[in-house]
């Protein structure tokens, strides 16, 4: 079994396979410890599936929250994390502590690492057969019964095998840095749904603050678009002044530091994810939230779900059929409403009024979190539901759509 790419989709994954008895080859293009662009921020859900892996002892020794602090248009809420069952609380942690944790665990169970970029395959119909692998040794190929590939959202393998991205639903565009802080143990994951920039304009996205508890914290910016409406702006330039908004209320000192940006497919809005013995997972499946940008908790879900179906024999139809009846409604909905919010002139008008309703961010936390598990049956996730089913059906591409 070879899983292209070590991050928290790709690590967990391994781990499962390995757990359960698989030869796992753990491929990266990079040697750890790595960093990535992230908000390094883990929600309930994500501490769910990290305690599943058995990490709860390495969480428990990372940043913890109890919920977010939303601010904006002259309001600050604080919404604890809603519990159900979930987690009552969530963390952060540096990718390059987190990577290492998951990737760790895959070793302890089994699996072998390697570092090297993957360019090319090889295949019989649509079953790939082996993989040529770029490293500092050279080229070399490696055969495979089963292939995962978790190489993050631009996806270089997934897109020579045919993966492809719709960019008619909403996209995100994102920087993240960090800087020293004198509240970096604040118990609150911080939000600011009120993101201007430097000439006073309202942007439809966020900025975010989430404390690591080493004298730092992730400091970031994210913007929604569509091809309608695209983002017209200069992340780095607004990352830099967003800090400076915040530099006396987080106690910051120096310039933003490893500043990194990305851009996100959200929502399943990509195709080509599964042949007869490969599949996508993670963001280079699109599994991204449509409304914050958050994809962590979905990889380490993707990964577990990926180890149990990858024995089963062909996954073309049986993966994105999976992926669908997990997440798929409530992408459809979710990009729909994320779709909305790129609209000129909306989020100005609906912000204030939203920010002024307690219950309705409580509401739009457990959302935009994606803390509706399938075992909750109370009247907000049954609303989600029913609302994603009816958003599928006018959906012109559902998520992963041939």
């Amino acid at each position: 079994m070879l899983v292209v790419g070590a991050g928290p989709a790709g690590a967990a994954a391994a781990t499962w396979l390995a757990r359960g008895g698989s030869d796992v080859l753990l491929l990266d293009a990079q040697d750890f410890p790595r960093d990535k662009p992230c908000g390094d921020g883990l929600t309930p859900r994500a501490i769910a599936e990290l305690d599943a892996l058995g990490l709860t002892p390495w969480t428990l020794g990372q940043a913890r929250n109890w919920g977010l602090r939303a601010a904006g248009f002259g309001e600050v809420l604080y919404l604890p994390w809603p519990g159900g069952t979930l987690p009552r609380f969530g963390g952060a942690a540096r990718r390059t502590v987190l990577d290492a944790a998951i990737r760790d665990a895959a070793l302890d169970a089994g699996a072998k690492a390697l570092t090297g970029r993957a360019v090319g395959f090889d295949h019989t119909g649509s079953a790939v057969r082996s993989v040529t692998v770029q490293n500092a040794g050279g080229r070399g190929t490696i055969t495979c019964q089963r292939l995962i590939v978790a190489d993050g959202a631009r996806s270089q393998l997934g897109r020579l095998l045919g993966r492809q991205w719709h960019r008619g639903t909403a996209y995100g565009v994102a920087a993240r840095g960090y800087l020293p802080s004198g509240r970096s143990d604040d118990p609150w994951i911080s939000s600011h749904l009120e993101l201007r920039d430097a000439a006073g304009e309202v942007l439809s996205g966020y900025g975010w603050v989430f404390p690591l508890a080493d004298g730092s914290v992730n400091i970031g910016v994210g913007t929604l678009a569509t091809e309608r409406h695209p983002a017209d702006v200069n992340l780095r330039r607004l990352l830099a002044h967003y800090a400076d908004t915040q530099r006396r209320d987080w106690q910051l000192a120096g310039v933003v530091q490893q500043p990194w940006s990305a851009l996100l497919p959200m929502g399943g809005a990509v195709s080509g994810v599964a042949g007869a013995n490969w599949l996508l997972i993670g963001d280079a499946a699109g599994c991204v939230n449509p409304l914050n940008g958050e994809g962590i908790d979905y990889g380490l879900e993707t990964g577990r779900l990926a180890a149990q179906l990858l024995l089963a024999g062909d996954v073309t139809a049986a993966w994105p059929d999976l992926l669908r009846e997990h997440y798929g409604t409530a992408f459809s909905i979710a990009r729909r409403l994320a779709g909305l919010l790129t609209v000129p002139g909306l989020l100005p008008t609906a912000g204030p009024w939203g920010m002024r309703s307690r219950s309705l961010m409580k509401v739009a936390l457990r959302l935009m979190g994606n803390l509706v598990t399938d075992a909750d049956t109370d009247a907000v996730a049954r609303a989600w539901r029913v609302a994603g089913r009816a958003s599928v059906r006018l959906d012109e591409r559902p998520p992963w759509a041939p």
